[in-house]
């Protein structure tokens, strides 16, 4: 099986941070989100073959995964217009068209469930969490029969509150070609864009009999909030928090925290729920529930529900931030 991950969205909740690299390679829990993606791809399914889609900021995202994963099987396609996940998957076909089965996984997505499970499924199989609202996601229908009978996006007055999460199974793979070819050709557009969507329900019109797969929790990291979410939540997942920690000078660690090498950190608190990438300097700084990039500089803050970028620098203050790479803020 292959796995399949469109990774060339711009990001533009997450800016400033998206600015200077793709949203998939923002640090959660001392890794990037792509790496959390692929390794549980790796060891709960078993997956060698994977294809990704970039787009924005390309280059990074494929030196980032030829570096880290050379032993993997792993081929890009380039998105030069993003046209949505429909044209996404459109633009991959050629890569996957002769794979007897695909997984199709979201870059800005992380779940919780079953994996293995998923995979053993006989036929196509669609992610799905119950959500309160169902008018910012896709959604899928279920009938009496226990197969899906729509899938729509966004709708406007939903049906159903199963939101896809970003994870299908597909065993229909010469179908979904046909349907993504379907959709293109024929200028098949939602909200303005070729939705993956789109040719799930064009799947389903032409007889292929999807079923669900609820997963346990599911977090669509494109907020700011969310991925503060998502990162205190690998943290407590046993392999992600650092475990020997240094000797820190007049400091206090609250875990699950991740802290990166070379870090210089003093006459502070730091957790719980935080990643500090390499090569940072704290002092005199109280950090909770965030996470700092390498390289950067905290001193005399206090810091609750932050993002901030590698190569920032901060002194002097106490709020909530999102603050981008290569930022100097001195509130002293």
């Amino acid at each position: 099986m292959k796995a399949v991950i469109p990774v060339a969205g711009v990001g533009t909740r997450l800016r400033p941070h998206t600015y200077t690299q793709p949203k998939p390679l923002i640090p959660v829990a001392g890794k990037p989100l792509i790496a959390s993606i692929i390794d549980q791809l790796v060891s709960d399914g078993g997956i060698t073959e994977f294809i990704l889609v970039i787009g924005y900021l390309g280059d990074k995202m494929r030196n980032y995964i030829e570096n880290r994963y050379p032993h993997l099987d792993i081929t890009f396609v380039y998105q030069e217009a993003r046209l949505g996940l429909g044209h996404a998957m459109y633009m991959a076909i050629s890569a996957f068209e002769d794979s007897e089965e695909v997984l199709i996984v979201l870059g800005d997505t992380i779940f919780e469930g079953n994996l293995k499970a998923l995979l053993k499924q006989p036929n196509s199989c669609l992610g799905v969490k119950k959500v309160d609202d169902p008018r910012e996601f896709g959604v899928v229908e279920i009938g009496d029969n226990g197969y899906i009978n729509r899938v729509v996006e966004k709708p406007r007055i939903p049906k159903s509150n199963m939101a896809l999460v970003g994870l299908y199974k597909i065993s229909d793979v010469g179908i979904l070609v046909e349907a993504l070819k379907y959709i293109v050709t024929n200028n098949v557009l939602t909200i303005d864009e070729y939705q993956l969507s789109d040719a799930l329900m064009r799947m389903v019109e032409m007889g292929v009999q999807f079923t669900v797969f609820e997963v346990d929790n599911w977090y669509d990291c494109g907020k700011k909030d969310i991925l503060l979410d998502t990162n205190a939540m690998l943290l407590k997942r046993q392999g992600n928090a650092s475990e020997d920690i240094p000797a820190f000078e007049n400091t206090i660690i609250v875990h699950p925290v991740s802290i990166g090498e070379n870090c210089q950190i003093k006459n502070s608190i730091i957790g719980p729920n935080v990643c500090i990438g390499d090569n940072s300097i704290l002092d005199y700084a109280i950090v909770s529930n965030s996470i700092i990039g390498s390289y950067a500089m905290i001193e005399e803050a206090v810091l609750e529900k932050s993002i901030i970028g590698s190569d920032a620098a901060i002194k002097g203050l106490s709020l909530s931030l999102n603050i981008g790479d290569n930022t100097e803020i001195d509130f002293s």
